[in-house]
């Protein structure tokens, strides 16, 4: 379904070339200071502004249309809109019945009985985590002073980001990343084990995130290889800080206090501007397509404030179950 948390309520809605997007976020405290220009600095970082990423133009302005009187939350549902503008729903008219690979085209033909929007991917296209960042800004106001920062740390296999990019786009081609997400400080105790384990939330959302195929926590398949008396985290004081963070701030499927530490995986974007083959979806036939539209060289570029969103939106709903969210912002 299109609806996740259990006491702070994120619903996204939209298709890439509908009316918009946006979200519905339900559970927000009263009284939280919010402005639309509190979503501007983490929208910017999603925008395509560098090279490798879509030509498609998108203003993303806020439109606050419920939950919030003078700039205050006032207890019910926040719907967030953004309307689409730059679209150019034409690129797909020749790919109506053709399956693009490596996108959700074929699957979605057979689950919706060909019912589902073609433009863009529609519902699956990743305009749609435009709604998870504005999720994501009002998260992390309620988890303050907890910081949630991520990164991207390679692109293609390398470090060397910008030059991979630039040979991918040259090659007419696309690459992947790794991004690493850090949070912290972080009571003790967040997740609910046994099915709502702190890593067992945050994997379903950030496998909800268009291209996300990898997700690991601290050294993560690394502990495979190690024994023991290397993996285990030696506990320091009373506190709880460890010697070594292996397990990246998680154990029982609780925060443990130390750096919550994640790493996930982005496949390279699958709509590349070279021939491909295919097959019509109505009558099977093989055929080749010459993908149109505006994509991203390598969506991992702007997947960073996209995963800080998911990252804060769980440990938001968390704290909330807890009862262990700093309301720093709450009158006296």
């Amino acid at each position: 379904m299109n609806t996740f948390g259990h006491s702070f309520r994120l619903s996204i809605f939209g298709e890439s070339h509908g009316p918009g997007v946006g979200a519905v976020i339900d559970g927000v405290p009263a009284g939280l200071p919010l402005h639309s220009q509190d979503f501007r600095p983490d929208l910017r970082r999603r925008l395509p502004a560098t090279r490798g990423t879509t030509p498609r133009r998108e203003t993303d302005s806020p439109q606050i249309r419920s939950g919030v009187f003078q700039d205050q939350t006032t207890g019910s549902p926040i719907l967030i809109f953004f309307p689409n503008q730059d679209i150019r729903s034409e690129d797909y008219n020749s790919l109506k019945n053709l399956a693009r690979p490596g996108q959700a085209d074929f699957a979605a033909y057979h689950k919706f009985g060909g019912s589902n929007d073609p433009r863009g991917g529609g519902h699956f296209s990743g305009r749609l985590t435009a709604g998870l960042v504005a999720a994501g800004v009002i998260a992390k106001k309620i988890i303050t002073p907890t910081s949630v920062e991520a990164r991207l740390s390679e692109a293609g296999g390398s470090t060397a980001i910008e030059e991979t990019v630039e040979a991918a786009l040259k090659e007419k081609d696309s690459v992947g990343g790794v991004v690493e997400c850090r949070a912290s400080p972080l009571p003790v105790g967040l997740g609910e084990p046994f099915f709502d384990s702190a890593e067992s939330l945050i994997s379903h959302l950030v496998f909800s995130i268009p291209g996300i195929k990898g997700i690991e926590f601290g050294a993560g398949f690394q502990l495979s290889r190690m024994r023991g008396s290397e993996a285990n985290d030696i506990i320091l004081n009373k506190d709880g800080k460890t010697r070594t963070n292996y397990n990246g701030g998680l154990t029982g499927g609780l925060t443990n206090g130390n750096e919550l530490f994640l790493r996930i995986a982005v496949r390279p974007t699958p709509s590349i501007p070279r021939p491909q083959p295919t097959v019509d979806l109505e009558t099977g036939e093989k055929r080749v397509i010459l993908i149109k539209g505006r994509h991203d060289t390598c969506i991992a570029l702007r997947m960073p404030v996209i995963l800080e969103a998911a990252v804060a939106v769980v440990l938001a709903d968390l704290m909330l179950r807890a009862q262990k969210t700093p309301l720093v912002w709450r009158k006296e």
